[in-house]
């Protein structure tokens, strides 16, 4: 990824540098939205949902933290005495975690996993981060993969967003041309904006609990228990079998 095209990671730079910044998300149906922006990315666990606190409960023995963007988490963790792990495709959002303070921040997508054969006890995927593995075949075959990373008794925390949880029209009939073009009506194409910079397009993966366990079966996975908000966003705990 080039600078022009790290669009996150320049959002999140400026923030850390500035404190200033912003993220205009883009569906290939030309709908746009600001995102919640780079300051989320910045927060302290007292300012963290209750969602995030209940799920890092879980959290045990080594960790991966899988698009850790600016590193709240993983620098919450290291602080708390876990040896943690923060893995990004953003160039940017890497140099702004080393800048503060995260010890091992590599450049790394998911489907790159490497780590000279250390295991991890538990994988992040928060910030709907379950949504990075962009649809469910590659869903079904990243976590199969995720076994040689991960001990005997590893879990997975992620974050997902139930799509069907709307009653907007405009959500819904981009579930409709998803269902007509054969894919996932939940699969959804974005890129991200900032100044002049713009991503690559690229599928977020959004789905329903009762997906999320079909899509688990035969990957060695199971869902140990899910975790509810007042909005479409839920965490999974997600166990081996």
């Amino acid at each position: 990824m080039n600078d022009i095209e790290d669009a996150h990671g320049q959002a999140l730079w400026d923030y850390w540098r500035y404190k200033k910044g912003y993220e205009i998300i883009e569906r290939d149906d030309d709908y746009i939205e600001n995102s919640p922006g780079p300051k989320l990315y910045f927060t302290e666990y007292r300012q963290w949902p209750q969602h995030y606190k209940k799920a890092l409960k879980h959290v045990k023995g080594r960790v991966l933290d899988i698009g850790c963007g600016a590193g709240r988490v993983a620098l919450y963790l290291q602080n708390k005495g876990f040896e943690t792990v923060g893995i990004d495709n953003s160039p940017l959002a890497i140099k702004t975690c080393r800048q503060r303070g995260l010890k091992k921040a590599y450049l790394m997508s998911l489907t790159q996993l490497d780590f000279g054969g250390k295991l991890f006890d538990t994988l992040l995927m928060l910030g709907n981060n379950f949504g990075l593995f962009g649809s469910i075949k590659r869903a079904r075959w990243a976590l199969r993969r995720f076994h040689r990373i991960c001990s005997e008794k590893a879990i997975i925390i992620a974050e997902a967003l139930d799509y069907a949880q709307t009653d907007s029209r405009v959500h819904l009939d981009y579930h409709k041309l998803n269902r007509d073009r054969s894919r996932h009506p939940g699969q959804i194409r974005i890129r991200v904006r900032y100044l002049k910079c713009k991503s690559p397009w690229f599928d977020l993966l959004l789905v329903t609990q009762g997906e999320m366990r079909d899509l688990l079966k035969g990957t060695g996975w199971q869902v140990r228990r899910f975790i509810d908000t007042d909005s479409a966003l839920y965490m999974a705990i997600i166990e081996r079998e």
